[in-house]
């Protein structure tokens, strides 16, 4: 059985990396590898290809889409669209499907044009999502059966849940382009995407020792392991995560929290905070800490300030998120 643990503020506040940081606008949620979105796909191999060239999938409705274990059934393409989860408001918007989208949950930040309401993903209000007329709902994870509520109105509804690997990423943007009437837009999403992170990682130089790494996720040192999605892109840049003994069991989701004691004996190269938007953390901040002042990544000015919310989605900014780690190893090494 696995050990109860405590989620960090900031994931309970959004919703875990699949419940999603409201506070800074994420999806997040632990996860065993058993509740994967969606199987790994190898037939994603397309060679990289314009978002703005023609594509030759075609548009079919209706169309059955399988994803997080359920299958759902869409009549027509869908004109009124509610998201209710920041990572799928990016997706859409990033295939084409922008104008579909009639209302989305008060945590998708992004893109600036997304028209956010008041919905709310961590407590959805289905009398107020139906008031909309939706024709689909997505949602990031269903905390109060709003599934069920809807497929009693007959509105089709999508769940999305925690990506555990880029590949679950591929496939989720996949179903929403088949969803939506924009199958090959999602495909060449998907090409630029694996184009855009295979070119990055071949940058990464050969290195004799890999340099260490740690991700905060709130200030009370909750982080991530490389078993999970966040993990996986810090291993494309060659980092170690100091985390991973934390957690060797799996206990802990991915997600342990370490003690002060533990982070300042691991003395990682490079730290890495995603919680500056969410728990006004800041390199200054982290080097008032105890004992933390005298880090090797707090010493050499190696505090990486990211954006919460780039650092948490899984959608198609996760080329920016891997940029950001890659240059940020590049300047350490230069000094």
């Amino acid at each position: 059985m696995r050990r109860r643990f405590r989620i960090p503020a900031s994931l309970v506040a959004a919703g875990l990396l699949s419940l999603g940081l409201a506070a800074c606008g994420d999806d997040t949620e632990p996860q065993s590898a058993s509740s994967s979105s969606a199987p790994p796909s190898t037939a994603d191999t397309a060679s990289p290809t314009s978002l703005g060239a023609p594509t030759t999938a075609a548009a079919t409705f209706p169309v059955t889409i399988e994803i997080a274990g359920r299958q759902v059934e869409i009549a027509e393409r869908p004109d009124t669209i509610i998201s209710l989860s920041p990572t799928a408001t990016e997706m859409l918007f990033a295939i084409g499907a922008g104008d579909q989208v009639e209302a989305v949950d008060k945590s998708s930040n992004f893109p600036a044009d997304a028209p956010v309401s008041d919905l709310d993903g961590i407590a959805p209000n289905t009398e107020a999502m139906l008031g909309y007329q939706p024709d689909l709902v997505i949602l990031n994870f269903d905390p109060s059966d709003v599934t069920t509520a809807m497929d009693a109105a007959g509105v089709p509804t999508i769940t999305l849940p925690t990506s555990l690997t880029l590949d679950d990423s591929y496939a989720q943007i996949k179903a929403l382009g088949d969803a939506t009437g924009h199958p090959g837009e999602a495909d060449a999403l998907v090409a630029q995407m694996r184009s855009d992170i295979e070119a990055l990682a071949a940058t990464v130089p050969d290195r004799t020792e890999p340099l260490s790494y740690y991700h905060e996720l709130d200030s009370t040192l909750f982080t991530v392991t490389s078993n999970t999605f966040v993990g996986e892109i810090y291993a494309l840049a060659g980092l170690a995560n100091i985390a991973d003994p934390a957690d060797a069991d799996g206990a802990a989701g991915g997600y342990p929290q370490l003690s002060a004691e533990f982070l300042i004996d691991a003395d990682p190269d490079l730290i890495f905070l995603a919680d500056t938007k969410c728990c006004a953390q800041s390199a200054a901040a982290v080097a008032e800490r105890p004992g933390w002042s005298a880090l090797a990544a707090v010493e050499a000015g190696n505090v990486i300030e990211l954006d919460d919310d780039v650092a948490s989605r899984w959608g198609p900014r996760v080329v920016e998120f891997l940029e950001t780690i890659i240059d940020a190893a590049a300047v350490l090494e230069q000094t």
